[in-house]
């Protein structure tokens, strides 16, 4: 389940030990479900239809976790949650291509989920060529505006269709720092959700969309 290199990076100017991990999906059963994974959705429609598909053009290995449903529904969000433990302080990241959709072709990294009703969420759009970050509480999504301009929705940035990029974000205590293709984007404060929580991966409406290489790494 969990293939790649595991390793601990320490340094006198990072006292704290962090552990990484890079998961890609080779071992998994191709046309199938991501086996352990848990698969959920915010809002109502048409279940998610998350499966292991072939891609020859991903930068790593052909096998990608692919969300293939195709239902419109504006408000309706497929999440895959990663089986392993809970992080409350770590990095996250995950290559991705948005495939097809036409009211959106979005990509999304969730972390301290506690449920399909509540969590944070950075998405990237390549119908909008934006970068929004999102907190998910009670069901209702909003959107947290960056650091010194609250009222700002996210920002604007090229998001490629067809084309695989990375999305990135790093959550310590109450600060999140968003990077695109490991690029620094801008940062958020929020204080709703304060405990340890899954991650995982997220999509909206049509969106179909590849996801490969998530890393995560626990501080």
């Amino acid at each position: 389940m969990r293939v790649g290199a595991t390793f601990a990076v320490a340094s006198a100017l990072a006292p704290i030990l962090a552990v990484a991990e890079v998961i890609d999906f080779e071992a998994m059963e191709t046309n199938a479900p991501p086996r352990s994974w848990l698969v959920a959705m915010t809002d109502k429609g048409q279940p998610p239809r998350w499966q292991i598909v072939d891609d020859p053009t991903s930068p790593a290995k052909p096998k990608v976790l692919a969300q293939l449903s195709e239902d419109r529904a504006s408000g309706r969000f497929p999440l895959a949650i990663y089986p392993g433990e809970t992080v409350g302080n770590g990095y996250i990241e995950v290559r991705f291509k948005p495939v097809s959709g036409t009211v959106d072709q979005a990509a999304g990294l969730v972390w301290r989920y506690r449920d399909e009703n509540n969590y944070y969420i950075v998405r990237a759009n390549a119908l909008e060529d934006n970068v929004v970050l999102y907190k998910v509480q009670d069901g209702r999504r909003t959107p947290l505006g960056p650091v010194g301009h609250p009222d700002d929705y996210g920002v604007e940035h090229p998001v490629p269709a067809q084309q695989w990029s990375t999305l990135g974000v790093s959550f310590d205590d109450t600060r999140f720092s968003v990077t695109f293709d490991g690029q620094p984007l801008f940062e958020v404060i929020d204080s709703t959700f304060a405990e340890p929580g899954a991650i995982g991966l997220w999509t909206k409406a049509d969106s179909v969309t590849y996801f490969d290489g998530f890393e995560v790494e626990v501080r």
